[in-house]
């Protein structure tokens, strides 16, 4: 059997499955996002207890393994009362960790703005929300986005960490279908593939448009 034929043959059961994984993406990415805007948020306050568990959230959200993480909302939680299915437990466990490392990029570029952004807006009795809202993030968002697209393609070849606990994602898929027929080999293979086809072209646009909201001199 040839590799066109191979992959005829076996690119159609992995679909399902990368179907699971772009759910899942799609999941971590709404609630993440969110969270992490709050944990930028959080971690400029004027407030120094909500500024230092900000931080502390984020560096243990950024410096805590993913799988690791994983592990512990699935097999920890339990141990407290909270069962939670599979893919719940990777949205969340994906979610956290997705939320530290953006909380970040999104820090970053709120601290881009200059601060007579703010002074003006203090000026002008804006609330810190308000300031937010029609000062800082409408400015600080052509800054944010490249890199914002661009942690969410890391996280969705991270969704494949969900393997891990039986989340049926595209891994999970290759898996199973090779230790069905042993063909492991181009199982990993095809998956590795479809990871790229998608991932390496993602990427290629994030540069593009990073070149394109670089202010001009």
């Amino acid at each position: 059997m040839n590799a066109i034929e191979l992959v005829g043959q076996y690119l159609p059961m992995l679909l399902p499955g990368l179907w699971v994984s772009l759910q899942l993406l799609a999941m971590l990415v709404i609630i993440g996002t969110p969270l992490a805007f709050i944990l930028a948020s959080a971690q400029r306050s004027r407030y120094r207890t909500l500024r230092g568990l900000a931080i502390v959230f984020v560096e243990i959200a950024r410096g805590m393994p993913s799988l690791i993480l994983l592990y512990l909302v699935y097999f920890g939680l339990p141990t407290a009362g909270i069962n939670l299915e599979a893919y719940w437990a990777a949205v969340i466990a994906l979610s956290l960790n997705y939320a530290g490392y953006v909380s970040q990029t999104i820090k970053a570029g709120l601290e881009s703005i200059p601060q007579g952004q703010f002074e003006a807006a203090d000026s002008l009795a804006l609330g810190r929300w308000t300031q937010l809202k029609y000062v800082i993030l409408p400015q600080s968002f052509k800054i944010i986005t490249p890199p914002l697209l661009s942690w969410i393609i890391v996280y969705f070849q991270t969704t494949s960490v969900g393997f891990a606990i039986a989340v049926p994602e595209m891994m999970s898929v290759a898996y199973s279908v090779a230790a069905a027929n042993f063909q492991y080999l181009t199982m990993f293979l095809l998956s590795g593939l479809i990871y790229a086809v998608i991932s390496i072209p993602g990427s290629q646009a994030v540069s593009w448009l990073e070149n394109r909201t670089k202010p001009s001199h």
